[in-house]
């Protein structure tokens, strides 16, 4: 590489550049909604299969291995895992109506309002 300043006009090349990334950021804003649009697409029924068995599994495990530990620390076997067992159990029902009523998106999960006829990116096209 050379020390010398960059050019101070636009090259040809560097406008053709430009005028290509505005043309695709205008495909990739018409084919997802807009910018700043944050939720996704439908998801396929195996995809809310795995997304369901994967929130009660992962509640579940939590539950159990907090359930052992608080057991190990305090030698309260079997009375910390069957407490934890239930509130795992809990948090994993409480993550799959969340999930499949889509309140675990919006801010204080609730459903997002949209006023008449707006569009639901806010209008950012």
């Amino acid at each position: 590489m050379t020390d010398q300043d960059p050019p101070t006009g636009a090259s040809p090349a560097s406008d053709d550049f430009a005028a290509r990334l505005r043309k695709a950021q205008q495909a990739q804003d018409a084919k997802h909604g807009g910018k700043g649009r944050l939720d996704r697409g439908a998801q396929g029924p195996i995809g809310v299969a795995l997304r369901i068995g994967t929130e009660l599994l992962a509640a579940m495990v939590v539950g159990v291995g907090g359930g052992l530990l608080f057991d190990y620390w305090l030698g309260t076997a079997p009375w910390g895992l069957i407490v934890w067992f239930f509130l795992g159990a809990a948090a994993g029902v409480l993550n799959v109506y969340r999930a499949i009523s889509g309140l675990g998106y919006a801010t204080g999960y609730r459903r997002i309002e949209l006023k008449d006829n707006a569009p639901p990116d806010g209008g950012a096209n």
